[in-house]
């Protein structure tokens, strides 16, 4: 019996002793770990247009992107009133808000000095 007892744990001996050798081995290995979200690109700050000193005689692009059908006309009326020496041209954008559309693009910074976008309701 005795022997039986010696041999159990002479095995369980062995046994630890083979799983703590490579447990040392495991630690020796270097693994790398990735962050899942990612790596953000830096942020592109771009500054805000100056500010007109005056509408005299300048030419401001309203623009709709589908929401302001009904605001937007009216709001061109109240501004055209308020001041008449300013050029006010009512124009919608072709797709969404996050559609491009370089043709107005183009047409607003050879003709214009300021726009208005009505993005939404």
């Amino acid at each position: 019996m005795k022997g039986r007892i010696y041999c159990f744990f002479a095995v369980i001996f062995s046994v630890m002793t083979l799983f703590a050798g490579s447990a040392f081995s495991a630690a020796e290995a270097k693994v790398a770990v990735l962050n899942p979200r990612g790596i953000a690109p830096p942020i592109r700050l771009v500054p805000m247009a100056p500010r007109l000193d005056s509408l005299d005689g300048k030419t401001v692009y309203i623009i709709n992107i589908g929401f302001g059908d009904t605001f937007l006309p009216e709001a061109q009326k109240v501004l055209a009133e308020k001041y008449p020496k300013t050029n006010w041209i009512f124009k919608h954008k072709a797709g969404g808000y996050f559609d491009d559309d370089p043709k107005l693009w183009e047409e607003i910074k050879a003709k214009g000095n300021a726009m208005i976008m009505g993005v939404g309701h």
